[in-house]
């Protein structure tokens, strides 16, 4: 991936956060002359995200660290396989070590969770797409994390799209009325998407023209009612309880795609570890 300004900022700021004033056990124990090898090891099969986000974490530190990626994000890894190998001072090594692997594990985590839902609606037509439900500061990492693990990203903000929700229509005369202003409001290219609970609110985004439209928690009976009325007018996004045993019956119905907020905010850590091994004072990395 290409790393933003953005990005480094972030790597900067969780280093501050995790070292602030100085490593304490670090400065105590080590020869800052003494230079060391890591390497980064699967302890469980996943897919892998974040590699070169680890490897900037140690560039960020010091510059003269080589960082050698032996997998590339997107791909598998298994148990004791070796992701990535690190040489530099030891010092160095240490300072960065839990801030590469936070990113590493809470990025091959959404990649591997993500291919979860992947798989289980292989063969349909449908797209998996995440949501805003993102970790604070860590979304634009986190959407290519997730298409790391083949889903797709919905909008990145409230600044790339239009879908307009029920609290924004509680503050709106009329459904027709907030299709009326966005469409008058919405910059060239951008489609107005809108979320329905039902469908009298279906056939009525549909007569007003909206382009997208949201299921919200329907069940799937009413869903394939719903794939019928907007087959040739309106993509279908489905949403709201959406889980790894429900989630093919839901793709079954017709819809376009199903967006799963679980895809960032609940996807598990994968376990990965970094062994550290010695080399003389002055061994440059191979």
């Amino acid at each position: 991936m290409d790393i933003s300004t953005s990005v480094k900022f972030l790597i900067e700021q969780a280093l501050a956060e995790d070292i602030g004033p100085g490593d304490l056990t670090t400065e105590a124990l080590i020869d800052p002359e003494l230079q060391g090898q890591a390497t980064i090891v699967a302890k469980q099969d996943f897919l892998v995200a974040g590699l070169e986000i680890a490897g900037q974490v140690f560039h960020t530190l010091n510059p003269t660290i080589e960082f050698k990626a032996l997998l590339k994000d997107g791909g598998r890894a298994a148990p004791g396989e070796v992701l990535a190998e690190v040489y530099g001072p030891v010092a160095d090594l240490l300072r960065g070590e839990r801030v590469a692997l936070n990113f590493l594990q809470h990025l091959s985590g959404i990649a591997t969770h993500t291919h979860k839902f992947v798989q289980a609606v292989a063969g349909l037509p449908v797209k998996i797409l995440d949501t805003r439900k993102t970790t604070p500061g860590l979304r634009l990492l986190e959407k290519y994390a997730v298409r790391m693990g083949g889903g797709h990203n919905h909008r990145f903000g409230l600044y790339d799209a239009i879908l307009i929700k029920d609290n924004h229509l509680a503050a709106v005369p009329s459904l027709p009325e907030a299709i009326r202003r966005a469409r008058i409001y919405a910059p060239h290219g951008i489609k107005i998407e809108v979320e329905v609970s039902s469908i009298p609110q279906l056939k009525e985004a549909l007569a007003a023209g909206a382009e997208a439209i949201l299921l919200d928690n329907m069940d799937v009976l009413t869903m394939r009612e719903a794939v019928t009325l907007a087959k040739g007018k309106a993509v279908l996004e489905a949403s709201g309880g959406v889980n790894l045993k429900n989630v093919r019956e839901i793709a079954e119905t017709g819809v376009d795609m199903i967006s799963i907020g679980a895809l960032t905010h609940s996807a598990p850590a994968c376990d990965i570890s970094l062994r550290l091994s010695i080399l003389s004072p002055h061994t440059p990395g191979k």
